[in-house]
C-alpha cells in the first residue's frame, strides 16, 4: 500500500443532488490505489452542478458536471479520492452491467465546499472481488482498528483494509 495521495481533490462548488451521474469514468478502473488512512491535504478543484434538459434527465443523467474552467466530468474525475470510510462517501462507483462502463453516481445531497469522495457500491466490488464489509476490533485504547488476516497489518478505516486486500 502506497501512502502517498493524489495530489488534488475535488469538491462541490454548488450542490449536487442525490442520485447526479457523471461518467463513464475513462481509462482503467480502480479505486484506492493511493488510499492512506491519512488525509492528505492537497490543491482543491471545484466543480459546478448545471442543470440540462429535461430529456437527458430522464437518459442519462439529472445534470452535468464541470469544473471552473468548463471542462467536462471525463477531464477531472479521476481525481476524485477514494473514501475511507461510509460516513465520508459522498459517491458510489456503478456500473449498468458487469464488465460495463463505470459512473459515479451521488448516494446524497453534497453541499457547497464539500469534497467528493467514492467507493464501489456493493455488486461492483463484488465484481472486483473486493470485501464489502470489514469488522473492526479495538486496539488497547479502545479505537476501532481493521486487521488484515493475511499478513496481521492494521488499519484505521475500513476502506483502507479493503484497498489493501
Amino acid at each position: 500500500q502506497t501512502s502517498r495521495a493524489p495530489a488534488i481533490s475535488v469538491s462541490a462548488e454548488s450542490c449536487i443532488p442525490a442520485g447526479l451521474r457523471l461518467g463513464p469514468v475513462p481509462g482503467t478502473f480502480k479505486l484506492g490505489k493511493y488510499l492512506s488512512d491519512r488525509k492528505e491535504p492537497g490543491p482543491k478543484k471545484k466543480v459546478f452542478s448545471y442543470a440540462v434538459p429535461p430529456v437527458f434527465q430522464v437518459r442519462m443523467v439529472r445534470g452535468e458536471l464541470v469544473d471552473e474552467a468548463g471542462s467536462s466530468a471525463l477531464e477531472w474525475i479521476g481525481l476524485i479520492r477514494a473514501a475511507r470510510n461510509s460516513q465520508e462517501q459522498t459517491l458510489e462507483a456503478v456500473a449498468d452491467l458487469p464488465g460495463g462502463q463505470i459512473f459515479y453516481r451521488a448516494l446524497r445531497d453534497v453541499q457547497p465546499g464539500e469534497e467528493l469522495t467514492v467507493w464501489y457500491s456493493n455488486p461492483l466490488a463484488q465484481w472486483f472481488d473486493i470485501p464489502v464489509t470489514a469488522t473492526p476490533t479495538h486496539d488497547e485504547k479502545g479505537e476501532e482498528r481493521y486487521i488484515c488476516w493475511y499478513c496481521w497489518r492494521t488499519f484505521k478505516y475500513p476502506n483502507s483494509l479493503k484497498a489493501h486486500v
